[in-house]
């Protein structure tokens, strides 16, 4: 098992993932994204986040990432993760592993809160944010319409350092170590 840092030229394997889900309510997307605008998403998010992939025999099992949570400057302390696994890939602890690496990388940069948004009901999903020290914070009633219904959406939040009053920006992910990084993502793997 190795975990890396995604490339845009990831896409069409992610893609395969995330393909696994795009007609559940897992994700609110109505249609798969296309190889280049899924390639676009990877490339604005390592602007700034850490995108990460599970990688097995040369075989993408799933991918994590973290992203900008709401636009105003004073949210800037705060990043929305998202993970996704193939389904071949499910109950090997690989999303805990994911979330675990990220939140560190988080941390490093400088981020003080993590978000997760969990369509509900959604019990795994539910189940790695708590297990993971997330807090339920709150619920969206009725937020998005997919499949012919609407759903809910929980909030999970988790404190990554202090909330101190003096804080400086975070900092982009490319610009952590590089041997940081890799001690992160080989404890991760194994």
């Amino acid at each position: 098992m190795e975990f890396r840092t995604a490339t845009p030229e990831d896409a069409e394997a992610l893609l395969a993932v995330y393909a696994e889900y795009i007609d559940t309510n897992i994700t609110f997307d109505y249609a798969l994204p296309s190889v280049e605008e899924f390639a676009g998403r990877i490339r604005g998010i390592l602007e700034f986040y850490p995108y990460l992939v599970a990688e097995e025999e040369g075989r993408i099992l799933g991918y994590a990432y973290a992203h900008r949570h709401m636009e105003r400057a004073a949210y800037q302390w705060n990043a929305e993760l998202s993970v996704y696994l193939a389904k071949s890939a499910a109950g090997r602890g690989l999303g805990t592993r994911l979330y675990r690496a990220l939140l560190e990388l988080l941390e490093r940069q400088g981020v003080r809160s993590a978000f997760g948004c969990v369509t509900s009901p959604n019990p795994p999903s539910e189940r790695l944010h708590l297990r993971l020290g997330f807090e339920l914070v709150g619920m969206y009633r009725l937020a998005g319409w997919k499949n012919g219904q609407w759903h809910s959406v929980s909030w999970f939040q988790k404190f990554l350092g202090t909330h101190d009053l003096d804080p400086q920006p975070p900092v982009a992910f490319k610009t952590l170590p590089d041997d940081f990084v890799a001690c992160v993502l080989e404890r991760a793997a194994h």
